[in-house]
């Protein structure tokens, strides 16, 4: 098989420390979630899948994200790479759209709507005729991604806000911001989306764990100390 940087990253998640905290999100009204390698793998595999084998996405195809920087969102961007899909973040054309505010969007494959409080198992009231709602869904597919075909290095992985095309083999290299081994870092929800998914793979590529707060969400010192948090 072909072998992409996403789907390297994917392996490294999920061997060696893989009980290690990964992904760490603080959310509105004191919620807070914690990844491990492990368990960030399970869901960017049944992302993956719900992708491949509901919505028959393929290697090439445009995934735009909708969605605020949250961890349900470097899910899905992690999720997309893995299959060899192109991300689209400026609002791009694309055949599927991944949103947290369904309406009368047109022009898609397949719009999959994504409640992103922590506990939601379901769309909280009523969804658009033909659209997907994912965390229904999410759960009923496999843990184990296993591609129907091979990505393409040299395909698009995602086009920057300011239009610079990234090519799948250039993710890590071209995309990712460059942190020391193991950090401990924390990325601001407020900075965007692509700005976390670029601080995120870098640190995620050293062996280390992010950290994402939303905006309502105050840096303070004592989460600074629970954290671990260095040089925020």
């Amino acid at each position: 098989m072909t072998t992409i940087p996403a789907i390297d990253l994917m392996q490294s998640l999920r061997s060696g420390n893989s009980t290690a905290p990964r992904l760490t999100w603080y959310g509105p009204d004191s919620e807070r979630v914690e990844l491990s390698g492990r368990v960030l793998d399970n869901w960017v595999a049944k992302t993956s899948n719900l992708l491949q084998d509901e919505l028959d996405a393929e290697p090439g195809m445009r995934l735009r994200i909708a969605l605020p920087a949250h961890w349900k969102a470097l899910v899905w961007a992690l999720a997309g790479w893995q299959l060899g899909l192109e991300t689209v973040l400026d609002g791009g054309a694309a055949e599927f759209l991944v949103t947290d505010t369904p309406g009368s969007d047109g022009g898609y494959d397949a719009v999959v709507a994504v409640a992103l409080p922590a506990l939601a198992m379901r769309w909280p009231g009523e969804l658009p005729a033909g659209c997907l709602d994912y965390a229904a869904e999410v759960r009923s597919h496999g843990d184990v991604f296993m591609p129907h075909a091979d990505p393409d290095p040299s395909a698009r992985a995602v086009v920057t806000a300011k239009g610079r095309a990234i090519l799948h083999k250039e993710l890590i290299t071209g995309f990712a911001l460059q942190h020391a081994e193991g950090v401990r870092l924390h990325v601001p929800a407020g900075a965007g989306l692509e700005s976390a998914l670029a601080n995120a793979l870098g640190a995620w590529q050293q062996g280390g764990s992010v950290v994402v707060t939303h905006p309502d969400v105050a840096l303070t010192d004592k989460l600074l100390a629970d954290e671990r948090i260095h040089g925020s």
